[in-house]
């Protein structure tokens, strides 16, 4: 195969890329539309599998507009910004169906109810890297790669945090940025005002207090910082170690090290969602972080049980419920370990996984407890398909792998919803609802 390909899109695939095929061969391109003819070089092959280099539109579909960022097609973060978001979301959705097909033989037959909002200036929080960059200036990795991308300008950070942006970009291209600096990340309260920094050196160049009055001064909202020294493994903090967001009439204390969800538009309705009709004698909340889910599931529920391996999350999470007046049993565990060894029988399951999903060990344990109701938010659908497989009885077994569990308790998909929690790129967000079959 020569590395000039002449290809035809067929569709495009979970992780941003178009799919074609050119002399037996599967090719991957990126920044396409299914029905563009393309010119495309070779970047890298394995086996029958290709991964190429977009070089020229040739026939481009109707939808192709002029990506909003300048960056755009260089820096890898963002995948889709040449679709339109209404045709974003109608990819990700046939891309969600054919996974769950493909992955854990799930045929979803019915509708895939869409969450969408403000497909720019969504993003609550960020990371730039600063290191070994040429010139010295924050930027994001470019794709597969340790080189950093110095960027101007992000449009799908809120306003705060692409203000904050700019006045720390103006500091390091004036050369006021150490060069032991390794990375920053910035986060914002849900009212867009208040910014928190992680700062992370490869080793302090001066004394803490003087490196902090630096990024005060670079950023007049900056109401917590965090300054990492990765040599010592130290750390130092000044303010108060925290935000806080508003979400759903609670309000939730997000430590430094503690995650919160990123699109500050479809937070409400994500939480409203997830619990929506919820109620009974015990609920339990997987990966229950600093207790998005959790507090709001206190008011509907005679006892809450959450789990988390994050130990930050659950100290905001034991905060965050005494300052609601929410009584929870909290456990700062894996959730594998819990739903190992745990005899409780819960009327309702929420889980939040990472993109690791559940695991075939947790989600047998989790049939095991034989919940009506499951509702299970994912971040990545392979995983999820994997997941549900398993939890529906779909997934391949040999005779002697069968349990109890598989038996006695089978869930069915009730509802799925897709949040578009990350417009412009191929980040899928599937609240799927689960109800045992009788």
């Amino acid at each position: 195969m020569s590395d000039e390909l002449q290809l035809s899109i067929e569709k495009l695939v979970y992780g941003g890329d178009g799919l074609s095929h050119a002399d037996g061969n599967t090719v991957f391109v990126p920044y396409v539309i299914p029905g563009e003819e393309v010119r495309a070089s070779v970047k890298t092959r394995r086996n029958k599998v290709t991964w190429a280099k977009l070089d020229e539109v040739v026939r481009s579909d109707p939808r192709r507009q002029k990506a909003r960022c300048p960056h755009f097609g260089t820096c890898g973060g963002c995948h889709y910004q040449h679709i339109p978001v209404v045709s974003q979301v109608e990819f990700k959705e046939s891309i969600l169906r054919e996974t769950l097909s493909r992955l854990g033989r799930i045929q979803w037959e019915g509708p895939v109810q869409i969450h969408s909002a403000e497909p720019f200036g969504y993003r609550n929080r960020a990371q730039w890297a600063f290191r070994d960059a040429r010139p010295m200036a924050l930027g994001y990795f470019l794709p597969e790669s340790s080189v950093i991308l110095p960027i101007d300008t992000c449009p799908i950070l809120s306003p705060a945090l692409h203000k904050a942006f700019e006045r720390l970009q103006d500091l390091a291209r004036a050369g006021h940025m150490p060069e032991e600096l390794q990375e920053i990340e910035a986060f914002v309260d849900s009212k867009d005002e208040k910014i928190a920094l992680n700062v992370a050196f490869e080793r302090f160049p001066k004394p803490a207090a003087e490196i902090a009055t630096v990024f005060r001064n670079a950023v007049p909202q900056l109401e917590s910082l965090l300054l990492l020294d990765q040599s010592k493994d130290r750390f130092e903090l000044t303010g108060p170690g925290y935000l806080m967001h508003d979400a759903g009439g609670f309000r939730f204390r997000v430590s430094h090290l503690s995650f919160f969800q990123t699109n500050r538009f479809l937070i409400e309705d994500l939480l409203h969602t997830m619990i929506a009709g919820a109620k009974g004698e015990l609920a339990l909340d997987l990966y229950s972080g600093v207790g998005f889910f959790t507090l709001p599931l206190g008011k509907s529920f005679k006892k809450v049980i959450s789990v988390d391996a994050n130990l930050a999350a659950t100290t905001d999470l034991y905060a965050n419920a005494e300052a609601a007046g929410v009584t929870v049993t909290s456990h700062n565990e894996h959730a594998e370990e819990f739903l190992r060894k745990t005899q409780e029988r819960p009327d309702f399951v929420a889980l939040d996984p990472p993109r690791a999903g559940l695991g075939a060990g947790a989600a047998t344990a989790l049939l095991g407890l034989g919940a009506p109701e499951i509702r299970y938010l994912s971040c990545d659908p392979s995983t999820l398909a994997r997941d549900l497989a398993i939890l529906t009885g779909t997934a391949k077994k040999k005779p002697e792998e069968a349990t109890v569990a598989d038996a006695a308790v089978r869930y069915e998909i009730a509802e799925v919803h897709l949040f578009d929690l990350f417009p412009q790129t191929f980040h899928i967000e599937t609240l799927v609802r689960l109800r045992r079959v009788p």
